[in-house]
């Protein structure tokens, strides 16, 4: 798993972290026009205000490219779980018109599969418990194809087994993606670097403006501080594989492992 140096940090602690530096850099950039006011009575004549215009036109171009590659990610995780459902389904399907002891096997398998991918979403959080749960996937991955191989010997004209054996392969690539789209595409941490960054030179500009006309909106500068604290918190979450508000639900998997055991029965 990829981890992002904001992973260590809860969201409540990037939403109020954001906010202090963002409120901090403001006051720097007051204390700043005042201090120029004092020293250059032409520096109201300037070009603060074009600038700081410029600035936050940029800060909100960078927001929604962000926030569109979070919503991107989120959007390819859900599909991916989707995916691999109804591959597992699939092969589930087929495996009943192999011949026994096979396909008890083989089905056997399948729904402890589902089982270990279930458990390895829900406990995310865990770097551990994820890892044991990829780890087993890849036992299943290499028992099923054991099978599948030993099959095909048997059996090298049955069209029954080959169609197995596609929708097998369907399901192990899958693994892979879902490992990818889960846990290592992430908004690179360059960008949130450039994020943050111009949204201090922005809050640097705003204060500075205020110091240099003399008029201090901190209501309005405050709540655009929050505003942007809170995007940057839904941009977290959305990046973040192991999410608190917003999982990725795993209610498809659940239903085929539902529908599996009733197949068993």
């Amino acid at each position: 798993m990829i981890q992002q140096t904001l992973d260590q940090i809860p969201l409540w602690g990037v939403f109020l972290i954001t906010t202090l530096i963002l409120f901090t850099a403001a006051e720097i950039g007051f204390h700043l026009g005042k201090w120029r006011k004092r020293r250059s009575k032409d520096e109201e004549k300037g070009q603060t205000g074009a600038l700081m215009g410029a600035a936050l036109g940029m800060l909100a171009f960078l927001l929604a490219f962000s926030f569109g590659m979070a919503g991107s990610i989120q959007s390819a995780r859900k599909k991916v779980v989707l995916d691999e459902a109804n591959a597992i389904g699939t092969a589930y399907l087929r495996a009943q018109i192999l011949p026994e002891p096979s396909s008890s096997k083989i089905k056997e398998l399948l729904y402890e599969y589902v089982d270990v991918r279930i458990k390895g979403a829900q406990s995310v959080k865990s770097i551990d418990k994820l890892k044991q749960a990829i780890a087993r996937s890849e036992e299943l991955h290499n028992e099923l194809w054991a099978l599948s191989v030993s099959l095909a010997k048997e059996n090298p004209s049955s069209i029954f087994a080959g169609l197995f054996v596609d929708s097998l392969n369907d399901v192990i690539d899958l693994h892979s993606i879902r490992i990818t789209a889960g846990n290592r595409n992430r908004i690179p941490k360059s960008i949130i670097i450039t994020l943050y960054f111009v949204a201090v030179l922005t809050m640097m500009l705003m204060g500075n403006q205020a110091g240099l006309s003399g008029i201090r909106t901190l209501v309005a500068r405050f709540a655009l501080i929050l505003a942007f604290a809170s995007v940057m918190l839904l941009i977290t979450e959305l990046d973040r594989p192991g999410k608190t508000m917003m999982k990725v639900s795993q209610k498809t998997m659940i239903d085929l492992q539902a529908s599996m055991g009733k197949v068993k029965q």
